[in-house]
């Protein structure tokens, strides 16, 4: 028991060192964001779209023809698990408009309809991750949900530059997104 124990405490502590976590490497981390933020803050003007893009693909077509760094358009809605965010950056996953979230279907009473649970064989080919960058291609590291007042199951529409991984998947960095009502 207490081996186990001491590979516990041993393994939490590896994780906080990991994570960032812990009492005075905190507050340098704040301060640095502040600054980085006070020489060009991000504000939602600079990213969100008052109009629609032309030319936009379904997340399942771009993932079929996107090349890495061609400019892209794509729709899709907020979701694809549980937590399709990255908190404290503005990242989160869109799915292709063609498969239906839990709440699509009558009579379907899932607490967390854009985890497309009902959807799990066609999840991994038809989601693209989007990644919100500035105007010189940096992540924005302020959480998705409150710079652009976003919520799962919502449609966007993003224009950005496409990179492929190895397995086929599509990212999206982002400079802008475009809300549907």
């Amino acid at each position: 028991m207490k081996r186990f124990l001491s590979q516990m405490i041993l393994f939490s502590g590896a994780a906080c060192f990991v994570a960032g976590c812990g009492g005075p490497t905190s507050a340098p981390e704040n301060k640095s964001s502040t600054e980085s933020s006070e020489t060009k803050p991000t504000t939602t003007t600079e990213v969100l779209l008052t109009s629609e893009p032309a030319g936009a693909k379904e997340v399942i077509d771009a993932r079929k023809s996107a090349v890495n760094d061609e400019e892209v358009v794509l729709v899709g809605r907020i979701g694809g698990s549980e937590n399709p965010w990255v908190d404290g950056r503005a990242v989160f996953s869109i799915v292709d408009n063609s498969l239906k979230a839990c709440s699509d279907i009558p009579g379907d009473g899932c607490a967390k309809p854009w985890d497309y649970c009902c959807e799990t064989d066609k999840l991994p080919t038809a989601m693209a991750l989007i990644k919100v960058v500035d105007e010189k291609g940096t992540l924005i590291n302020e959480d998705a949900r409150k710079l652009l007042n976003l919520k799962e199951l919502q449609t966007v529409v993003v224009k950005g530059k496409a990179q492929r991984d190895d397995a086929g998947n599509l990212t999206v960095f982002a400079n802008g997104i475009f809300v549907r009502n």
